[in-house]
C-alpha cells in the first residue's frame, strides 16, 4: 500500500486529503508544517507528498526544496488555494514557483476527491 505524506497547516484541508486518501487505500501521515513533514521524512519513507505552498514559517516552497534535498525522486504534488497560472498579470505563477522548486504536480484548492486521487495516481506513475 503506498505511502503518503500530507503538509499543510489547514486542519480541515488536512484532515479531509487523510480521510480521502485512507479510504482507498492508501497509508497517510498528515502534518500541520513544513518542519514536521520533513522530520516525517527523515524517520519514514513516502512514496509521494502533498505540500500545501502557503504555510507559516516554512512555506511549501521551502519545504519542497528541502524535500528535494532529502529525498530528489520523491514525486511532490503543490496544493494551494490560490491559482497557480497566470489569470492575473500582478501574481505571480505559483505553479511555476512550485515545479522550478521541484513539485512535479499541482492541484487547486478546494479540491474533489477524484482530482485529489487523479494527482497522487499520476505522481505514483499508476494508470488514472
Amino acid at each position: 500500500m503506498p505511502s503518503i505524506l500530507i503538509i499543510d497547516d489547514d486542519n480541515a484541508v488536512r484532515s479531509a486529503t487523510k480521510i480521502a486518501l485512507d479510504a482507498n487505500g492508501f497509508d497517510v501521515v498528515a502534518v500541520a508544517d513544513g518542519q514536521s513533514g520533513i522530520n516525517a521524512i527523515k524517520d519514514t519513507q513516502f512514496d509521494a507528498i502533498i505540500v500545501d505552498l502557503f504555510m507559516p514559517g516554512m512555506d511549501g516552497l521551502e519545504t519542497t526544496k528541502a524535500i528535494r534535498k532529502l529525498s530528489p525522486s520523491i514525486p511532490i504534488i503543490a496544493a494551494s488555494g490560490f491559482m497557480f497560472g497566470g489569470s492575473c498579470p500582478e501574481m505571480p505563477n505559483f505553479q511555476a514557483m512550485a515545479a522550478e522548486a521541484g513539485a512535479l504536480f499541482t492541484l487547486y484548492k478546494p479540491f474533489r476527491p477524484k482530482e485529489l486521487l487523479q494527482a497522487v495516481q499520476k505522481a505514483l506513475g499508476v494508470a488514472v
